[in-house]
C-alpha cells in the first residue's frame, strides 16, 4: 500500500529576518495588520484588525481565551542569604505550581523568602531546574501580582517594562493563571468589540492557562514524537451552547488563537474542565473550529504545526513568505491572520 512521506520538522521551517520580530505592542491594538487567508479560493489579502467585521457575518461566533497573565517571575532569598529566581511555569492550583528555580543548591524542602509575608517552598524536583513549588501566603495570587514581574517572551530580548503590564494582557483577561498571553486576542480593543457586536457577531469564552511550555521547542525531526505540555482548560456549558447554536445556523465558529483551538477541540461539543495535552498535527481533522485568528508563530514550533494543519502546510508557508516580503510584524506583539 502506498503511504505519503511522513512530515518532518524541517517541513515547518521558514526564514525570518530578525528585525521583523515585534519587540513592542501596536497602539492602538486594532491597528495591527490583518492577513486574510481564504482556504477555499487559496487567496491571500491584506487589511488591518479594525476592519475584521468586514470578513465575518451576522451570527458568526468568536471564541476567546479569558485567561489572565500573572507576573510569574519572582525573586527571593534562601535562609543562607543566597539569591533565588523563581519562574512559575504551569498552573496546578492557586498555591501549587511547576516552576523553574534558579540558584545554587536548590533542594526539596527549601523555603525561599520573597517578602516577610510571602514564602515559596520547594516541594518536588522533576529534573534539571524544574520543581513543584508551594506558595505560602493567605492570598497567593495577590502576592504574585504585588511582587512578581511579567515573564515576557524570551525572544523580545528585554526586561518587562510598564507598557507590558497593560498590553501583554487582553482586554477581557479575568481568570488568573497564565504565564504567557493568548496573543491572538491582543489585537481586540473595546472599539473593535463594539463594531463586532453592532454587526451581530457573537462572542463566547473558554479558559486555558497558557504555560511556559508554549515556548517549548520541537526537538524531534519526526514531528509525531513531540509531546506538548499539559495545560488546564475550562470550556463552560454556555460556550458549548453558543457553539452548537452557531453550527445549527450554518455560521462559523472562529477560534481566536491556538489556545482556543486546543480547548474547543479537546472538549468537542460537551462542557469540559480538566487538562489537555492535545497536540494537533497532520492529518488531524477538526471537529469544532471552522475558522481561526492567529499570530505569526516561530519556525519549527508546535503552534506553526497546528496552524499548518488547519490552513494547509503549503498554503500557510506561502502566506508566511508573503508576510516576510510585506514586512509584517511577527510573534507575540506582531500582526495576525484570519483563516477562513
Amino acid at each position: 500500500m502506498h503511504r505519503d512521506k511522513p512530515l518532518r520538522l524541517q517541513d515547518f521551517d521558514y526564514d525570518l529576518p530578525e528585525e521583523l520580530i515585534a519587540k513592542y505592542p501596536k497602539i492602538p491594538r486594532h491597528d495591527a495588520r490583518l492577513m486574510v487567508l481564504d482556504r477555499k479560493s487559496q487567496s491571500i489579502s491584506h487589511d488591518t484588525f479594525i476592519n475584521l467585521p468586514r470578513y465575518l457575518e451576522e451570527g458568526d461566533l468568536l471564541v476567546f481565551n479569558d485567561t489572565k497573565v500573572i507576573p510569574a517571575r519572582l525573586y527571593g532569598t534562601k535562609p543562607t542569604g543566597g539569591r533565588v529566581e523563581i519562574v512559575l511555569t504551569d498552573f496546578i492550583s492557586p498555591n501549587r505550581w511547576k516552576a523553574l528555580v534558579g540558584g545554587k543548591k536548590i533542594k526539596e524542602g527549601l523555603t525561599v523568602k520573597i517578602t516577610d509575608d510571602f514564602f515559596i517552598k520547594v516541594v518536588r524536583h522533576f529534573g534539571e531546574s524544574t520543581f513543584e513549588v508551594e506558595l505560602l501566603a493567605e492570598e497567593p495570587l495577590k502576592m504574585i501580582d504585588k511582587y512578581g514581574r511579567i515573564p515576557i517572551p524570551p525572544y523580545l530580548e528585554r526586561e518587562e517594562e510598564d507598557i507590558d503590564r497593560e498590553y501583554y494582557q487582553t482586554i477581557f483577561a479575568r481568570e488568573e493563571g497564565a504565564v504567557a498571553s493568548p496573543t491572538a486576542s491582543l489585537h481586540f480593543s473595546e472599539e473593535l468589540m463594539k463594531d463586532l457586536e453592532r454587526k451581530g457577531i457573537k462572542t463566547a469564552f473558554i479558559t486555558l492557562h497558557v504555560s511556559y511550555g508554549t515556548f517549548k521547542p520541537v526537538k524531534h525531526e519526526n514531528i509525531e514524537e513531540h509531546r506538548v505540555d499539559s495545560e488546564y482548560i475550562r470550556v463552560p456549558k454556555e460556550t458549548i451552547n453558543a457553539v452548537k447554536r452557531a453550527k445549527s445556523l450554518g455560521r462559523r465558529v472562529v477560534a481566536v488563537g491556538t489556545t482556543v483551538v486546543r480547548a474547543l477541540e479537546t472538549a468537542g461539543l460537551e462542557p469540559y474542565e480538566g487538562w489537555t495535552e492535545l497536540y494537533i498535527r497532520p492529518p488531524y481533522r477538526f471537529r469544532v473550529v471552522t475558522a481561526m485568528i492567529t499570530n505569526f508563530h516561530l519556525p519549527r514550533s508546535s503552534l506553526l504545526i497546528l496552524v499548518s494543519t488547519f490552513a494547509g502546510r503549503e498554503f500557510l508557508l506561502k502566506a508566511y513568505r508573503e508576510a516576510v516580503n510585506k514586512r509584517y510584524r511577527f510573534y507575540s506583539y506582531g500582526d495576525g491572520m484570519l483563516i477562513l
